[in-house]
Formats: C-alpha cells, sequence, structure tokens
C-alpha cells in the first residue's frame, strides 16, 4: 500500500571541522544522503532527498526500528514526515515553471517609468499573475 504520508527516522550527524553543518542518513533508504547547514535546513533537505530517492519505486520500503541503531557522539535518531503528495504537487510545479516569450502591451509612461527605475516588468507581470489567480 502506497501512503501519502510517511515517516522515516534518519541519523543527523553534527559536523565542526569546515564549519559546523549536519549531514543526514538513513539505513532505509541506501544511498541517501543530504545536509544543511542547520538542524532545521537539514530536516528540509532529508524531505526532498527521502522523496527524491522513493521517486517512481514501486513500493516504499518500511520504516526500520532505529532502537538498535549504533550511534556516534555527535549523531541522533530524527524523525522525518514526507508527505509523497505534496512533493509530486510541488515537483510537477517545478517542472512547467518553464518560461515562454509572452508580449504584453503597456501604456508608453508606464513603460518609461519602468525603464527610468529599472524595474523588470516580465517579473511584476508574473507576480501579478500569480497573486490574481490565487485569489480567482
Amino acid at each position: 500500500m502506497r501512503y501519502s504520508n510517511l515517516i522515516y527516522p534518519v541519523i543527523f550527524t553534527e559536523y565542526n571541522d569546515d564549519g559546523h553543518y549536519f549531514t543526514v542518513t538513513s539505513p532505509n533508504i541506501k544511498g541517501m544522503v543530504t545536509q544543511g547547514d542547520t538542524r532545521a535546513e537539514a530536516a528540509l533537505e532529508a524531505v526532498d532527498a527521502i522523496a527524491t530517492m522513493l521517486d517512481g519505486a514501486p513500493s516504499y520500503p518500511k520504516p526500520q526500528d532505529p532502537s538498535k541503531w549504533p550511534l556516534k557522539d555527535n549523531e541522533s535518531i530524527v524523525y522525518v514526515t514526507v508527505d509523497m503528495a505534496q512533493w509530486y504537487r510541488e515537483k510537477a510545479k517545478w517542472q512547467h515553471s518553464k518560461t515562454v516569450r509572452r508580449t504584453i502591451t503597456v501604456p508608453e509612461y508606464l513603460n518609461d517609468l519602468a525603464k527610468q527605475r529599472h524595474l523588470n516588468v516580465s517579473r511584476i507581470a508574473t507576480e501579478a499573475l500569480e497573486h490574481e489567480l490565487q485569489q480567482a
């Protein structure tokens, strides 16, 4: 059975060598490794790493019981929740975010003011469209 919300224990390893950061691995998902500068960042990166590793898998590995995992002093167990449905929605949005060329017409005075202020009209139009479509 495929679940949308998955919870996996992972191992956070804290390092203070070339700076302060955390790596994340999981015995549940072979080859999964990621990192972040903070625990919060590492947890977010772990969600994406797990989802990426599970993308397209016919079934998801059953979470292991981490109580018997041998840990070093700089390691800790953290449970990470992965919402696969949300991850797939975000992946689809990202894949469809390719830009297309679109000609728009604006009054000349607005065009002149935008040029004077070095405004990115495409960015402003994109943000306005996103705002309008979210309100619909």
